[in-house]
């Protein structure tokens, strides 16, 4: 993109950068929803005692949580948003990359860089923070409200959206709670925080953690609190040495 670029040269390309990114997304889509078999083989996976997470951690899975249909299209509109996810997470990479395609000219080399360290470093915790869901922290949700009763004499019937709507949600707030050690490492860099500031407050940093953990996973189950408390308190621990790592690598360019 030129210099003498104008105003509506800018908007030209952004839409060109919205639809190309939109149709790859579709693409994926598509490709999702005629994978049905496959595409419902992960995401209905945890309900099943077999998964292989309750096998690694040791947890009792003898059980099997059944599933419902209560609407006379649910079940396709279902099939159709689960694709459009699949779609939206499979196609992030190109529409990174494009937005930021479009957005790179205009930063100096510095900001380019560091924009660059930013959006990849975001992106990789945002997704590692999905496979955590999905593999550890929803299995264990499932596991314990789909058994839980109040009486033998009320059995659960737990549809399909419910069941969707909690693995999306869950799957999305520990992508963001995942961004910690980012977050950290940019308030770092602006001098907001530093390291001994986050050592000194670690006792209010745990009790916080076990807030949140306990508003993640809406379970009394001690375990399963941990189990989500476990891998947020060593995001804050990483946070501390990242901060105090580039608070040392600024000193010594300093001194340079």
């Amino acid at each position: 993109m030129s210099e003498q670029a104008t105003f509506w040269d800018h908007l030209d390309e952004l839409r060109s950068v919205i639809l190309r990114s939109l149709l790859v997304v579709a693409i994926a889509a598509i490709a999702a929803f005629f994978l049905k078999d496959w595409l419902f083989g992960v995401v209905l996976a945890p309900r099943s005692g077999d998964f292989i997470s309750y096998r690694l951690l040791g947890v009792e899975n003898d059980f099997q949580v059944s599933l419902m249909n209560t609407g006379l299209t649910e079940q396709f509109m279902t099939h159709m948003r689960v694709a459009i996810y699949a779609g939206l997470l499979l196609a992030s990479p190109y529409v990174l990359y494009q937005l930021f395609g479009f957005i790179a000219p205009g930063l100096y080399q510095n900001e380019r860089r560091a924009a660059i360290w930013i959006v990849v470093s975001a992106y990789v915790m945002f997704i590692i923070g999905t496979i955590v869901d999905y593999l550890i922290i929803f299995p264990l949700t499932v596991r314990f409200l789909g058994t839980y009763q109040v009486s033998p004499d009320v059995a659960n019937m737990l549809t399909l959206q419910s069941y969707i709507d909690t693995l999306i949600g869950m799957s999305f707030v520990m992508g963001v709670v995942f961004e910690l050690p980012v977050v950290c490492a940019i308030l770092g860099k602006m001098g907001l925080i530093n390291g001994t500031m986050m050592s000194q407050y670690r006792r209010h940093a745990v009790v916080a953690i076990l807030v949140i953990s306990a508003i993640i996973t809406p379970t009394t189950d001690a375990f399963t609190l941990l189990v989500v408390a476990l891998p947020i308190w060593l995001l804050y621990e990483m946070s501390i040495w990242i901060v105090k790592l580039n608070k040392t690598k600024l000193n010594n360019a300093k001194k340079n």
